[in-house]
């Protein structure tokens, strides 16, 4: 059959990019070799919080009494939390083959390959080979957790996130390697089960591409629950032989040995570009990704790649912008070239984690003159009568111009406050803009407001 775009990989890039091409008017066709909704919705994103919500609901029954309420007898069903995360991808993948009938898209289940001419080979689970060719091919493969050769995965000691939220009985103990998002976020909810757990961590700080105080206010709060950190310190290797884990660890004081029941390992992910086709294409490859140039295309014509094989952050909302920007531009539609210096992230631990722009540490190394604002929820009156007084926004301004340079947020639900720093910044808003920008009493979100005052020696609650 014959397509306007063929689509291979269904992820949060692929399926909205798909949905966008259509409502545009393209013929179009999904190529999935797994469940429509990709790693994000199956085993990432969506399936990790509600585990997370499990785990927060749970830290509130043990800590019932401090809201003036009495509860007894409580526990937890560990496969009935799991069971529910499950249940709440399947739920979405539905939802996702909703959306693919709603707008005709066309889903071809199989591994998907590029091949010369702008054609593509589907081969399903039968090995049987299918060709298919469309004017527009759109690689969206996502990636997968990433193994070092020191540290195996063998998906039972040594496992990786997906194996991390399926487990059939809860570990007594867990090392977890590597303390970016997904590593602090499964440290989270293994430890507020019951898990013992310590997060090994080779930079300075955990969640290091963090602004500094935010990494050191995470340590704390990870050190209040009960986890173990070690910082400059790396895993040299495993000795899975014995009932569990044998972790040999590297610190600055020399090398110790860990035990366990897992390893988890959540140092970084790698691209899925082997085998589909990129070498006999001739699409050049640079350190494990795609090139494409401000509107995704390839160095071939007809050829394009989002998300996760790109150079871009590996987040689902920058794959599903980079796929809408893609098939616009194809479209003829007016759009702009994707900012990636106003993308937000976020860590949905507890505390949360979001932040946006640059750090302190990297607004300096460019040279500006700052004006840093900090305010603690400890200070909020929300955040105390919601018993979350953790953490805290900070704000970075140009002294020079009041350009809102950067925000940086850790605490209760501030990943749902991060939108206000991008969509400012997004407009070009200044500091005193802000200030004048009334915001909502109590609310978590003031936060914003006052730490911006405090940039600018004006804050009220300080």
């Amino acid at each position: 059959m014959k397509y306007d775009i063929i689509i291979i990989g269904s992820g949060p890039g692929g399926y909205v990019t798909a949905i966008r091409a259509s409502q545009l008017g393209f013929k179009v066709a999904v190529v999935e070799k797994e469940n429509l909704g990709g790693i994000c919705l199956n085993w990432g994103c969506i399936p990790t919080k509600a585990l997370l919500k499990s785990a927060q609901v749970y830290d509130y029954l043990k800590h019932v009494d401090e809201y003036g309420l009495k509860a007894e007898a409580i526990d937890k069903d560990f496969d009935a939390v799991i069971k529910r995360s499950r249940g709440v991808a399947e739920g979405m993948s539905k939802g996702v083959q909703f959306l693919m009938k709603k707008n005709k898209i066309d889903i071809i289940n199989g591994f998907g390959k590029v091949k010369p001419g702008k054609k593509v080979d589907v081969t399903d689970t039968d090995g049987k080979v299918i060709e298919y060719s469309a004017d527009n091919i759109i690689i969206a493969t996502g990636a997968r957790s990433r193994q070092l050769p020191n540290l195996p995965q063998d998906g039972k000691k040594v496992i990786g996130y997906r194996e991390a939220m399926s487990l059939s009985t809860q570990p007594k103990s867990m090392i977890v390697v590597g303390s970016g998002a997904i590593g602090v976020e499964f440290a989270h909810f293994y430890n507020s089960m019951g898990t013992d757990v310590t997060v090994v961590e080779f930079m300075p700080n955990i969640v290091p591409v963090e602004d500094k105080d935010v990494s050191k206010q995470m340590e704390r709060s990870f050190k209040k629950a009960g986890i173990k950190v070690m910082t400059n310190s790396s895993v040299e290797s495993v000795d899975t032989s014995g009932d569990g884990v044998k972790a040999t660890v590297k610190t600055k004081k020399g090398e110790e040995v860990l035990e366990a029941d897992i390893v988890l390992s959540a140092v970084g992910i790698k691209t899925n570009i082997e085998n589909i086709g990129l070498e006999d294409v001739g699409i050049i490859t640079d350190r494990d990704k795609i090139l494409v140039n401000d509107w995704y295309q390839t160095n071939i014509p007809g050829y394009y790649a989002i998300g996760d094989v790109t150079p871009g952050p590996a987040l689902a909302h920058v794959a599903s912008a980079e796929g809408i920007t893609c098939v616009e531009k194809m479209a003829g539609v007016h759009t702009e070239a994707i900012d990636y210096g106003n993308i937000p992230g976020c860590t949905y631990a507890t505390p949360e984690i979001a932040s946006v722009g640059l750090t302190e540490e990297k607004a300096k190394e460019a040279g500006y003159e700052l004006k840093v604002g900090k305010f603690p929820f400890s200070a909020s009156g929300k955040a105390k009568a919601a018993g979350t007084p953790d953490g805290f926004v900070k704000v970075i301004f140009d002294a020079k111009y009041g350009e809102w340079l950067g925000c940086h947020m850790i605490g209760a639900g501030v990943t749902d406050m991060i939108a206000e720093a991008v969509l400012g910044r997004k407009l070009e808003t200044t500091g005193h803009e802000v200030l004048k920008a009334i915001h909502p009493h109590p609310t978590m979100s003031e936060a914003v407001m006052e730490a911006v005052a405090d940039a600018y020696d004006e804050v009220i609650h300080l």
